[in-house]
């Protein structure tokens, strides 16, 4: 994907298009982005509890932090097991019930996405049967929504009927050697505790109001970072941008996402009739300015947390030795 972003860019065009980026705007861009992982804390503090209290916020800031440092440097989305591992290690809180917090943030983010582009692209003009590179913007719309409208359905019925997923894991347990027939369902118990929030509609109307506030933040990075670029679209192309930029590194690829974050934000670009040049030095210089921000935190978090990338490499889901406690 990055051979058929750059193929017919000249380097030498690209360093002039980063030479003329307005250098405060990117800072503003870079601080934008930077403050997205700040939100994404507040709102995880309201998914993932402990006896029905909230987590300090320095250890749920500290997991995300190393998260999404590890998404940046190593392959496959490892972040994602990361960052639950990380919390698993600062609190007290169950490796299931934590990752199972952080599938319910993804399945909020994608709808919340979803929403974005779905607004953001009537504001821009486009229709359903508007093509994105291969894909037809209608369909991915619709695609998208059913998948995480699904995915939220039925975490909301397993945790209000957990009965028939513990029996059908503890049937399923039975083929496992002895000393492992336990694990599946002490397992799937943290995962359910970690879905607690589904139980509670305030709270999830609260974290529902903070994954907008995640994207909205996100978004106004993205335009901060066109700005800089002075890359001419409505404000509206920002929110495009990020929609479908966050659906192409979705699937676990690259560390950083290098490849598939240019390569979508130049098909999205060009919708704009903005020049390949123009769309790859935005998208590079965006990509570089947020990457290192986050990675450098993340570094320090895990120096604070005292774990070791190798730690995170190898981070499994834990034995579990008791019931998981209030994800």
């Amino acid at each position: 994907m990055l051979w058929w972003t750059l193929r017919d860019i000249h380097p030498g065009e690209l360093a002039e298009h980063f030479g003329r980026a307005n250098p405060w705007l990117l800072v503003a861009t870079a601080v934008a982005a930077t403050l997205t992982f700040v939100v994404r804390t507040i709102r995880w503090r309201y998914i993932l509890r402990l006896d029905d209290r909230p987590l300090p916020f320095a250890p749920l800031w500290h997991a995300t932090a190393i998260g999404f440092m590890a998404n940046n440097i190593l392959p496959a989305r490892s972040g994602e097991v990361a960052r639950a591992f990380a919390a698993h290690k600062m609190t007290s809180v169950s490796f299931p019930a934590a990752a199972a917090t952080i599938g319910v943030a993804r399945v909020m983010d994608g709808l919340t996405v979803t929403a974005f582009l779905i607004i953001a692209a009537i504001a821009g003009g486009f229709t359903r049967s508007t093509q994105i590179g291969p894909l037809n913007l209608g369909h991915l719309m619709t695609g998208t929504s059913l998948v995480f409208l699904v995915a939220l359905a039925v975490a909301v019925f397993a945790v209000h009927n957990p009965t028939p997923a513990l029996a059908l894991a503890d049937r399923m347990a039975r083929v496992l050697p002895e000393k492992w027939r336990g694990a599946p369902v002490r397992i799937l118990r943290g995962v359910l505790d970690g879905l607690e929030v589904l139980r509670d509609w305030r709270r999830f109307a609260i974290v529902t109001a903070w994954s907008f506030g995640v994207w909205t933040v996100n978004g106004m990075s993205f335009l901060f970072g066109l700005m800089a670029f002075h890359v001419d679209v409505p404000v509206s192309a920002a929110f495009v941008l990020q929609s479908l930029i966050a659906y192409g590194v979705a699937i676990p690829s690259s560390p950083g996402f290098f490849g598939p974050f240019e390569a979508v934000a130049r098909a999205t670009l060009a919708l704009y009739g903005v020049a390949a040049v123009n769309a790859v030095s935005f998208a590079v210089g965006y990509h570089l300015v947020t990457f290192f921000p986050i990675t450098f935190l993340g570094l320090w978090s895990l120096s604070r947390a005292h774990l070791h990338l190798t730690d995170l490499r190898r981070a499994n889901p834990p034995p579990i030795t008791a019931p998981a406690s209030d994800g």
